[in-house]
């Protein structure tokens, strides 16, 4: 507990007296610029971005006063400048207002969205924001979208509860609920890849529920570097399932390294896509934050979901089950992950939040704030619990751990879970707002 205390100021000075962050995604520059009065259409239309978010299929369009497309042809890069897209108009275009409208994913997965207009001719200027057909979120799916996150996060902990079973409580793969926790796990986040699949689509352009699993929006997601991440994301949630399955059923000697290794592959390809979909890869120093990210992915999931695993096993254990022995060997998982989560968020922190006054002073550090209240309200449950195994251990075996003892650790566990839940409550609406400047 004593390191974990200082890990945790450590990490928070790291944030506090840190350079100031970049600042997110932004369209730079355009051609023609907004406002601008042409004495000819122009045969392309163009918009300059902070970074390369790659070319993205329907990103931009034209249309005129009269809402009708004018655009023609798929979004392209123009030139050189990887951060540019580019898309042609029409031939014969008369004069009047034109509005360009772009709605785009940044590298870490939030949308952007937004237009201005430019005049051909001796028209008056329109107002962009009149005719651009939704630049702000729909309520429902911003909502939606954050709900599904969690869900994906949750998924992701409970999965994460394979170490414990299999290395913490081995007679735990026979028990048919600790099982079914973890492989509940796999399908939650595999489910939650699909959700997120289907509604990224609607989420980008602003569109209501109705859109959700459009054929069109779901074919754009995919062409992009997120959707297949996705994809990804739900095989390896299976592919974990599968092989824990395996290995809980008690394979041959001779094939359970080899389902090890591939229970390995899996689960860091299911906390790779989470890593690599997030605010680690828009980041300056891109290497750095997203190994922290995946370290801090991987280590939130071993905590999480072996203080889940611990919670089952302490309300309903196997029978002449050890659970001091099973506390004993999770004790030194949970430091090391503790450690790690610390380590890995004080540098994601100085990435991402980049001053004392982007703290307190935005809405991303507001949360953060509140995520980090959370976390250290599990650490305070965790000593709690440490102590109460401490005490029933005096002088006795670890089997011993009877009467108010068990009691006192089992609703110090109860409440680790209900925080925890909380906590990645907090962290999936993080992971959807956009750090300050």
């Amino acid at each position: 507990m004593r390191l974990s205390a200082l890990l945790a100021v450590l990490a928070c000075w790291a944030v506090l007296a840190a350079p100031p962050a970049l600042a997110h995604v932004e369209v730079v520059g355009s051609t023609p610029v907004g406002g601008a009065r042409l004495a000819g259409a122009p045969s392309v239309v163009s918009v300059r971005l902070s970074e390369n978010v790659g070319i993205q299929k329907d990103a931009l369009r034209v249309v005129d006063a009269r809402g009708q497309v004018v655009s023609d042809g798929p979004v392209f890069q123009p030139g050189e400048v990887a951060e540019e897209m580019a898309v042609r108009l029409r031939p014969g275009l008369g004069d009047g207002t034109y509005l360009v409208q772009y709605a785009f994913v940044s590298a870490d997965t939030h949308p952007v969205r937004g237009g201005f207009a430019f005049v051909v001719g001796d028209g008056p200027l329109m107002n962009a924001s009149g005719a651009v057909s939704d630049t702000t979120d729909n309520g429902s799916v911003a909502v939606l979208t954050k709900v599904v996150r969690w869900v994906g996060y949750l998924g992701v902990a409970l999965a994460g509860g394979v170490l414990f079973l299999l290395y913490c409580r081995p007679r735990g793969t026979a028990d048919p609920r600790a099982r079914a926790l973890m492989l509940g796990g796999c399908a939650l986040a595999a489910v939650g890849g699909v959700l997120t699949l289907g509604m990224e689509g609607a989420h980008v352009t602003g569109a209501d529920l109705s859109r959700v699993f459009a054929p069109e929006l779901v074919a754009n997601t995919l062409d992009s570097a997120y959707g297949k991440l996705l994809v990804l994301r739900v095989v390896a949630a299976l592919g974990l399932a599968f092989v824990a399955r395996r290995l809980f059923a008690g394979p041959p000697p001779r094939l359970r390294s080899r389902y090890e290794n591939l229970a390995m592959v899996s689960g860091f390809l299911l906390l790779l896509t989470s890593a690599a979909a997030g605010h680690a890869i828009a980041a300056e120093v891109m290497f750095v934050t997203l190994l922290a990210d995946l370290a801090h992915y991987g280590a939130v999931a071993v905590w999480l979901g072996g203080v889940v695993q611990l919670a089952l096993c302490a309300w309903r254990p196997q029978p002449e089950e050890d659970l001091g022995a099973v506390m004993a060997r999770f004790s030194s998982v949970a430091k090391v992950s503790v450690a790690v989560i610390v380590i890995s968020g004080g540098l994601l922190g100085v990435a991402y939040v980049g001053s004392v006054a982007a703290l307190v002073d935005t809405p991303y550090g507001l949360l953060l704030l509140g995520k980090l209240a959370g976390f250290a309200l599990l650490l305070v449950l965790a000593d709690r619990c440490r102590r109460a195994v401490r005490q029933g251990l005096t002088g006795t075996s670890g089997s011993t751990l009877v009467g108010v003892r068990v009691g006192t650790l089992r609703r110090v566990l109860a409440a680790e879970v209900v925080v925890a839940a909380a906590v990645l409550a907090v962290a999936a609406v993080v992971a959807t707002t956009a750090p300050p400047p």
